[in-house]
């Protein structure tokens, strides 16, 4: 027997249902906000993952070389690949450029509940300005596709990664990114380690990590070297209001990839334990790394598995009742087939094929809850009319095949 590789999955027929009902609705939801779908390609070369993400990530990807001797990486995240498209195709049409994908993506670490080395995102990008209504755009926008999937335990908690940064600015960038990865990892141990020797106001920097809860807390840390980001923050949050978007404030966020800069956000689905985390995203800047003008930019992405994980919790990935059809064909005529047409058009028509005797296709229909079966014989196809069997209520009547579409409609 051959098995999957670790860390990876097989979606069923069930599975794949609820997965594409939920990517179905974030779908509609991003277009609905005037974002426009966009797919790049599973791997891409090893410098672009590096070039923003740092050389840290190596430790994390899949990389391998090619035929050609190229470096190459399977996507980790969908922002970097996104940013390359703006700067080789799109940098000059005019801004904002609004761009949303539900693509997987991999990563090599070690599998745990919702983390698995292959997973998808479902993210946008607001390429072109990163503006207090950009971001409060983008918040909104990943509350409301929560609000329509039905989700109700998450908390929407907002942070400053300016705040954090300026209170660092005396130290080298870039081991400035690696105290803001072990922060976002938790590691705060490393963190006060890694600051011993550096310039830095050690006692901000640990109040601010720890500060937690609504808008007065801003108080604490509205005047001198941070008061700039605090009234950048502050109109985000007065956005947000105005849109009636619930939220916490929490300025420990750091999130894991150098490239935030400004506003960042995390969504916690509150059942889901220690892995609550569904969504994540904030300002940030890459087009100059990637060869384009420096260009404002927000996003976010949802880890679509967590998501559906965090939706089950709540029951909300039940099974759809919809009718499902099985059409027993006794005898082969072009009537069959228009009778499999017209049911088509409305619901799921399953043609029996293994050449079963009735009996045991109704067995079948049973085990597949198939809710209804059609069967057309000699006798029904002289009368012009098909036998039409309701599983669940074990009830069968004959009806007209001309009337079978009025029949189909009051099914719905």
């Amino acid at each position: 027997m051959f098995t999957r590789p670790r860390g990876t999955r097989d979606f069923l027929p069930e599975e794949m249902k609820k997965r594409r009902k939920v990517e179905n609705i974030i779908r509609k939801v991003f277009e609905s906000y005037g974002y426009e779908e966009i797919m790049t390609p599973t791997f891409e070369h090893i410098e672009l993952i590096t070039a923003k993400s740092g050389e840290e990530i190596r430790r994390s990807i899949y990389n391998f070389r090619d035929k050609g001797n190229r470096e190459l990486a399977l996507r980790p995240e969908l922002t970097a690949p996104v940013m390359r498209v703006y700067a080789n195709e799109l940098q000059f049409k005019p801004k904002p450029i609004r761009l949303y994908y539900i693509a997987n993506c991999f990563r090599y670490e070690r599998p745990q509940a919702g983390r698995f080395r292959e997973f998808w995102q479902a993210g946008v990008e607001l390429i072109g300005s990163s503006s207090p209504m950009a971001v409060a755009e983008i918040i909104a926008l990943a509350d409301d596709v929560l609000k329509k999937l039905g989700l109700k335990d998450y908390e929407i908690n907002i942070g400053h990664i300016g705040i954090l940064r300026k209170i660092l600015s005396e130290v080298d960038e870039k081991k400035q990114n690696l105290i803001l990865h072990y922060v976002d990892k938790g590691e705060l141990g490393v963190v006060e380690d890694m600051l011993k020797n550096e310039k830095v106001d050690k006692e901000l920097f640990f109040k601010v990590l720890k500060m937690e809860g609504d808008r007065d807390i801003l108080d604490e840390i509205n005047n001198g070297l941070l008061k700039d980001y605090v009234k950048d923050f502050s109109r985000t949050l007065d956005i947000l209001d105005i849109f009636g978007v619930k939220y916490k404030i929490n300025l420990g966020i750091a999130r894991g990839l150098e490239y935030y800069s400004g506003v960042v956000f995390e969504i916690y689905a509150k059942r889901l334990g220690a892995q609550k985390q569904i969504c994540g995203g904030g300002v940030y800047s890459l087009a100059h790394v990637f060869g384009a003008k420096p260009t404002p930019t927000c996003g976010f992405a949802f880890g679509f598995d967590r998501l559906i994980l965090a939706l089950e919790k709540e029951n909300l990935l039940s099974d759809d009742k919809k009718p499902r059809f099985l059409l027993i064909p006794m005898v082969l005529k072009k009537e069959v087939f228009d009778v499999a047409r017209i049911v088509r058009k409305y619901f799921a028509c399953e043609m029996e094929v293994m050449e079963r005797k009735l009996k045991k296709a109704l067995e079948y229909a049973n085990t597949r809850r198939i809710t209804h079966v059609l069967i057309l014989g000699e006798d029904e196809l002289k009368r012009k009319e098909v036998a039409v069997k309701d599983m669940e209520k074990n009830v069968q009547i004959n009806i007209k095949i001309d009337e079978l579409e009025e029949y189909l409609k009051k099914l719905k």
